[in-house]
C-alpha cells in the first residue's frame, strides 16, 4: 500500500499491529534528513528480515506512512498491499 492524495491516514500504530514490530530501522520521526528509495523520499525506514534477509521495508516520512515494499531475492522492491 503506497499514500494517496485522498486515502485514509494509515497510522503507525495500524501498521505495528499488522506487521509486528520491525527487525532493524534506520532514521527516526525527528530526523531531518531524508532519503530516496523505490522512488519515495523519506527520513525513517522500517525493516522486516527472515533470518538475515530483508523481506519488506516500510517508508515513512515524519509520521506519513509512505508506503509497503516487498523486497525480492534480487534486491529489487515493488509495493505491497497491508495485511486486512
Amino acid at each position: 500500500m503506497s499514500a494517496l492524495p485522498n486515502a485514509p491516514r494509515v497510522t503507525r500504530e495500524q501498521v505495528w499491529t499488522l506487521l509486528g514490530a520491525p527487525t532493524d530501522q534506520v532514521g527516526s520521526v525527528n530526523d531531518p534528513r531524508t532519503h530516496d528509495e523505490s522512488g519515495v523520499r523519506w527520513n525513517e525506514k522500517w525493516i522486516y528480515r527472515d533470518g538475515r534477509e530483508v523481506v519488506r521495508v516500510v517508508l515513512w516520512n515524519r509520521y506519513d506512512f509512505l508506503g509497503a515494499f516487498r523486497v525480492r531475492p534480487d534486491g529489487s522492491a515493488e509495493p505491497e498491499p497491508l495485511p486486512g
